[in-house]
């Protein structure tokens, strides 16, 4: 059973110090993000690195942060 909890920003919105507007890929970034989330899929493949990458939606079913710093973290950190 998931807990309800309050989260600092919006599931589509990534953690201002960890993805901004500034980064080159931003845009392509959040494209992918948003739709792994509407097709309810983990993650994405990041543009740029290759990596796969954990979607806010994913974080936040875990129900805690996990210290990782990851990109897209719903949890105050």
């Amino acid at each position: 059973m998931t807990r309800s909890r309050t989260i600092p920003r919006a599931l589509d919105e990534p953690h201002p110090k960890l993805l901004n507007e500034s980064n080159p890929n931003f845009d392509e970034i959040m494209m992918r993000h948003n739709i792994s989330m509407a097709l309810d899929e983990p993650g994405y493949t990041d543009p740029a690195t290759g990596f796969f990458v954990f979607n806010a939606k994913t974080l936040l079913e875990q129900e805690k942060c996990c210290a990782n710093v990851c990109r897209h973290c719903p949890f105050k950190r």
